[in-house]
């Protein structure tokens, strides 16, 4: 499955648990609070300060 900016970081937990190591080495360590549930991959980089283009290739270079 590829990812795309306008899903949120739930939907990509859910679809692969695995990415759950790739947000956690950008700093997000808090997967399950609701900010995760609401926010589109887009809006997470840009509240956590970093490049949403670097998260999504990291995010779609993980095998399920």
């Amino acid at each position: 499955m590829e990812f795309t900016k306008d899903m949120t970081v739930a939907q990509v937990l859910r679809a692969n648990p695995k990415t759950a190591q790739v947000f956690m080495s950008y700093g997000m360590h808090c997967l399950s609070c609701p900010g995760a549930t609401g926010e589109t991959l887009e809006q997470a980089a840009i509240v956590h300060g970093f490049s949403f283009e670097e998260l999504l290739a990291d995010l779609n270079k993980v095998e399920e």
